[in-house]
């Protein structure tokens, strides 16, 4: 029998496994996602990527701004829900949340548990340069991604893998993992499995300061942390007292003989900058304020300036 389920998520990650919950005949009788936000220059009100998606199935919506007040535990509850499915969704579900549902809270979970609990299993797998991570559907408890596993899938993670497109796979996987998990529970025979005690790791949530680029690291650490921060916050570091952010960069053989953060090469294949172990190659970059382009056309543009080989990038805001 199909299960009656209360989705909760806000972002893209999220909707892959809402759209495979519906396609396979469960009833969702909510879908819950964080209020819409202001976003964009014109600083206009945005709907999350899963209430779009959820207002376009025809499906009820809810936005509480917190799920600690007695009145939105009685909402949730109020549905009747067998089970809460909980993927990226951004606010605390505190105990009486947890237990609104007849079979609890599940979640799909950007990382092989215990690997990476936290707000930022994505981001942090690409910063410490993981060859692998995955997908685990957990049974949710109070503690944070502390419950026991129904089921874990890994995804290998490529050399060239962002942010984006790690997480776009991982919610495919997510829902396919998630969808056999439901078939169990379904017929009684999903039991979670504690997670271990070694190996745990914790996926600090990503601030805007991060993004800020040392020069005086590897080449190899820096493409990690340009690559983890596509789509957001985007790695930046100065350039002639502005603001340049780094949407896409790799790194360049060649030896270094210059101070980090020294410009060695300026060319069509973008701009060469000295490391504190060897040379990251600039792809695409953007001023602030400006579109985002490719660093060779940047680089012509600030040819016009003065030399771009020997000057230096970083230094004070």
């Amino acid at each position: 029998m199909p299960l009656a389920i209360v989705y909760a998520g806000t972002p893209q990650f999220a909707v892959p496994a809402l759209e495979a919950i519906v396609a396979a005949g469960h009833a969702v009788r909510a879908v819950y996602t964080q209020p819409d936000r202001r976003a964009g220059r014109g600083r206009e009100l945005a709907a999350s990527p899963v209430k779009r998606r959820a207002l376009a199935l025809g499906l009820a919506v809810e936005q509480p701004a917190t799920l600690a007040d007695p009145a939105a535990i009685a909402r949730l509850a109020a549905f009747a829900a067998d089970l809460v499915v909980v993927a990226a969704y951004g606010l605390l579900l505190p105990p009486p949340a947890l237990a609104a549902a007849r079979l609890g809270c599940v979640n799909i979970h950007a990382s092989l548990l215990p690997r990476w609990r936290g707000a930022a299993p994505v981001q942090r797998a690409l910063l410490e340069g993981d060859a692998v991570t995955g997908v685990s559907i957990m049974r949710m408890d109070a503690g944070l991604d502390t419950g026991p596993v129904y089921a874990t899938e890994p995804v290998p993670i490529g050399p060239r893998d962002t942010a984006e497109t790690l997480a776009a796979r991982l919610a495919e996987v997510g829902a396919r993992a998630l969808l056999a998990t439901l078939a169990a529970l379904e017929h009684g025979g999903a039991v979670p499995v504690p997670q271990p005690a070694a190996g745990v790791t914790y996926a600090r949530k990503i601030d805007k300061r991060d993004a800020a680029i040392d020069w005086t690291h590897s080449a190899a650490a820096l493409d990690r942390q340009v690559r983890a921060f596509v789509p957001w916050p985007v790695a930046e570091t100065r350039w002639q007292g502005a603001t340049l952010r780094l949407h896409a960069a790799e790194p360049a053989a060649g030896a270094v003989d210059a101070a980090p953060g020294t410009v060695l090469a300026a060319d069509a294949a973008g701009l060469e900058v000295a490391t504190g172990a060897g040379r990251l190659r600039l792809l695409r970059v953007q001023l602030a304020g400006r579109n985002v382009v490719a660093a060779a056309e940047f680089a012509r543009a600030e040819a016009r300036r003065g030399p771009l080989v020997g000057a230096r990038l970083g230094g004070p805001s």
